[in-house]
């Protein structure tokens, strides 16, 4: 048994109000389905706690009833989150605390409707792979999603933990089971985030592997691992350097760069270059964490947007601090380290 959640009592901002009062509302909700309710309220009811601290509202819950009370705009966006909460249950997509708040965050967004909600008159976006449905957690992921399954090259740039690389690791892995492409070519550049390793022992493979493990680790958790290990021993995974990749030609492959900023202009044009028939290519990567010598004044990625960005068939995706899919907290650290860069 978890400890039961703190019910905080909803908190309206102390800065001086306007001149019209707030309007209060409440609103009641009622579920059909009664096997989702225990999942739909969490353990202790703490998925409705969750709601109530982030969006400032009360809710009391009362067999497959539901009451919410607060400030009028706040319980609307607390009443369509639920609503979401509950139609995700329906659809069979799981339900965790990360998931909550991806669905409280996007509950700002003008573009809720149709991308959060069940839409029934589009399809939704989602990318299947064998151990997982995912499904977009902000709206800038909804748009990115789109870009992976219609653009031949995606620039993918912003901060740690707003699910870049994850999302197009998962999107190749959905391709390479449906045979949309043969091969999965993963990359990095082997560069040293701010610390000297000094030799690492071992063959190629073990010398590199640290470098490309956050690649690993994405696979692992879109396809099994025996399936990962089988695909790559045949060939049809590859995880390799940057380095690896001169003078080839990737056809028929879904190609992803990661940690882009940390290429020079010559590495990254020379990957650009690798892009071959019936292909994709993704390029991922945050231009304020540069590690390479210069800094981003020579770092590959920031040179490429520039002058790639308006051409035909190549689409970027801008991410920021809003947009981090872990835990709350990092989305803070971003912003704070972000602001006192400023």
């Amino acid at each position: 048994m978890g400890r039961k959640p703190t019910r905080a009592t909803p908190k309206i901002s102390s800065a001086p109000q306007p001149a019209r009062e707030i309007r209060r509302a409440q609103v009641d909700m009622s579920f059909e389905d009664q096997s989702l309710l225990v999942p739909l309220f969490g353990q202790f009811d703490a998925n409705l706690v969750q709601v109530e601290n982030r969006i400032g509202v009360f809710i009391s819950a009362r067999g497959d009833n539901l009451h919410i009370e607060g400030p009028e705009d706040s319980v609307a966006r607390a009443r369509d989150v639920l609503q979401t909460m509950y139609d995700k249950l329906a659809l069979g997509q799981d339900l965790d605390a990360g998931a909550i708040e991806a669905l409280i965050s996007m509950s700002n967004e003008p573009t809720l409707e149709g991308i959060v909600n069940a839409d029934k008159n589009s399809p939704p976006i989602m990318i299947r792979t064998r151990r997982k449905t995912i499904v977009p957690r902000s709206a800038a992921q909804a748009g990115y999603m789109r870009q992976l399954a219609r653009e031949d090259v995606i620039f993918a740039l912003g901060p740690a933990g707003t699910g870049k690389t994850y999302v197009a690791v998962a999107q190749a892995v959905s391709q390479l089971i449906t045979g949309s492409v043969q091969r999965l070519v993963l990359s990095r550049p082997a560069v040293e985030a701010g610390e000297k390793l000094g030799f690492l022992p071992g063959d190629m493979k073990d010398k590199v592997d640290p470098y490309l493990r956050p690649l690993y680790d994405a696979l692992f958790d879109c396809m099994p691992p025996e399936q990962v290990e089988r695909r790559i021993a045949s060939g049809e995974i590859e995880i390799a350097p940057i380095a690896f990749m001169r003078g080839r030609t990737l056809a028929d492959s879904f190609v992803i760069l990661d940690e882009a900023q940390n290429t020079t202009r010559e590495q990254m044009k020379m990957f650009l270059t690798r892009f071959g028939q019936n292909s994709r290519m993704v390029v991922c990567g945050d231009p304020k964490q540069v590690d390479i010598p210069g800094g981003d004044r020579h770092s590959g990625l920031a040179d490429a947007v520039g002058r790639l960005e308006d051409v035909e068939g190549i689409a970027v995706t801008r991410f920021t601090a809003a947009d981090v899919v872990r835990h709350p907290i990092v989305g803070r650290i971003v912003e704070a380290y972000e602001g006192k860069a400023e």
